[in-house]
């Protein structure tokens, strides 16, 4: 795990905050959400799940969005960070599928370095992997918010107690949650807590010309970085409602 430049504990002046599962280069919904928050807490100390967006996402193909899955295995009995993919053919595979399918797109060129980042690298755990790969696309994506892990904060608990802790030693007094989280979060804890929590309400996002029709929003951030550049890309997940 890569701890380098984190901060975590008390001293955070961080108010806003969200905690998530790490995602393989994740859809632009996942960036908007780090986009609303002062901190963003990986949250990858939990039990994987297999056929998930841990270790999966779509990209678009002359025949509809398809999958781009890291072979990570089917054993459930590890969490998230201690999911290890020795065989790393997978990244040059990966690589070679995306430069396929999105060789006419506009700034599929200019996108050598982001492929180079995400694939030339030696990296074997998945966590670690994905981790690296959203920091540095909400780089690109020009989102200035302060990431650490939950590892790093060494709260115990069980679901919605835990996240609390986690809250409380990062010193934030308002979360920022995904919505299909209501079906498992205890709302009178927050309550008792003085955390304002907050469900995430994923919009219809603009459209724009994708290589292949018709068009479709679920899929990988990477499609909206090739099609329209990352500096138009933010227009099209927070910009239009600014």
């Amino acid at each position: 795990m890569n701890t380098s430049g984190e901060k975590s504990g008390p001293a955070n002046s961080s108010r806003c905050a969200a905690i998530l599962q790490s995602n393989y280069i994740p859809w632009k919904g996942y960036f908007d959400l780090i986009h609303d928050v002062d901190l963003f807490v990986f949250y990858d100390d939990v039990q994987y799940t297999h056929s998930d967006w841990r270790h999966r996402n779509k990209l678009m193909t002359e025949k509809g969005p398809k999958w781009l899955t890291i072979p990570a295995g089917h054993d459930l009995k590890r969490l998230i960070c201690e999911v290890e993919i020795k065989d790393q053919s997978w990244k040059r595979q990966h690589r070679s599928i995306i430069e396929q399918h999105y060789r006419t797109a506009p700034f599929i060129g200019k996108s050598q370095p982001l492929l180079d980042f995400l694939y030339d690298n030696s990296i074997t755990n998945l966590s670690d992997y994905n981790q690296r790969a959203i920091r540095h696309l909400a780089d690109i994506l020009g989102i200035h918010v302060q990431f650490t892990d939950s590892r790093l904060l060494a709260v115990n608990g069980r679901k919605t107690e835990r996240l609390i802790g986690i809250l409380e030693s990062v010193g934030a007094t308002k979360y920022i949650s995904g919505p299909s989280a209501r079906d498992y979060i205890d709302e009178p804890l927050f309550v008792e807590a003085g955390i304002e929590l907050v469900y995430k309400e994923y919009p219809a996002y603009p459209a724009y010309r994708q290589c292949f029709t018709p068009f479709s929003p679920f899929v990988t951030v990477l499609d909206l970085l090739f099609n329209v550049g990352p500096e138009a890309a933010p227009d099209y997940i927070w910009g239009w409602r600014e």
